[in-house]
């Protein structure tokens, strides 16, 4: 899911990476909503929101809710810098570091949620901040590895790009085009994946509280280690094959010795 990057990429790696970063997109997005009343996963209804308070001339909301929208752009630009600085160095840790980040983020609203959250307004919006941060930094790792094609965090561009293709499906040639049936498997497994989420982070909210984020960061490391395995794996057979060959080359060479010995002592 993160070895990988850009059209390198196989449509296997994007619905793996995007049905498992929907998923826990979909479980903070409702987290946040039913604990703090806000949407975290998306900027679109902040930024109305933004207009409103401008409207108003509530100057500490404005600043509030532009911070909110600043910290997701961020972390979108956080993790496209990590990617294109490190990727050439170790892809793997480039991949992998934006994914640290907001585990780290969640895990820190997790644990304060639990154990000191008050429930003031100012809690609440710098939580909410700090979510928002970790929502960036997640949806442009995605947008930025997969070349722009897995994006994770909001469905509305999953919703209008699968409405534009269910109308082209609609014509024999369009459907027949797998480049196109490709992509719909994609948006849709990433918009109900997100659904998915959603819906048993719903469910589970009055048992789970603030420890809904411990398992979003469980999921999120699942996918790191899932990666790192592979790694460890390709790296043990190719160290075998260049034993196992190393190996043929020696009794190889032995075999070439005796035959020559052989052959001298016969003459």
């Amino acid at each position: 899911m993160l070895r990988k990057y850009s059209n390198s990429r196989s449509l296997s790696d994007n619905i793996k990476l995007g049905t498992l970063t929907a998923f826990t997109a979909g479980m903070v997005n409702i987290g946040s909503l039913l604990l703090f009343f806000s949407f975290s996963s998306n900027v679109t209804g902040h930024y109305a929101i933004l207009a409103a308070e401008i409207v108003k001339g509530n100057f500490y909301q404005i600043a509030v809710v532009f911070s909110w929208i600043f910290l997701f752009f961020f972390g979108s630009f956080t993790s496209n810098l990590m990617v294109i600085h490190f990727n050439k160095k170790n892809t793997y840790f480039a991949h992998a570091l934006p994914l640290i980040l907001e585990i780290l983020c969640l895990l820190t609203v997790g644990i304060y949620g639990q154990y000191f959250y008050k429930e003031t307004l100012v809690e609440t919006e710098l939580l909410l901040a700090l979510m928002l941060f970790a929502m960036g930094l997640q949806n442009g790792l995605t947008a930025s590895i997969s070349n722009f094609t897995v994006k994770t965090t909001h469905l509305t561009g999953t919703t209008t790009d699968l409405g534009i293709l269910f109308s082209m499906f609609t014509k024999a040639e369009y459907r027949n085009n797998p480049a196109l049936v490709d992509k719909a498997k994609l948006l849709l497994s990433i918009a109900i994946s997100y659904v998915a989420g959603a819906v048993i982070a719903g469910f589970t909210y009055m048992f789970l509280g603030f420890k809904m984020f411990y398992v979003v960061s469980g999921i999120l490391v699942v996918i790191i280690f899932y990666d790192l395995s592979k790694i460890r794996i390709k790296k043990y057979l190719k160290y075998k094959r260049a034993a196992n060959f190393t190996i043929e080359n020696v009794k190889g060479y032995i075999k070439i010795e005796k035959e020559e010995k052989e052959e001298s002592i016969a003459s």
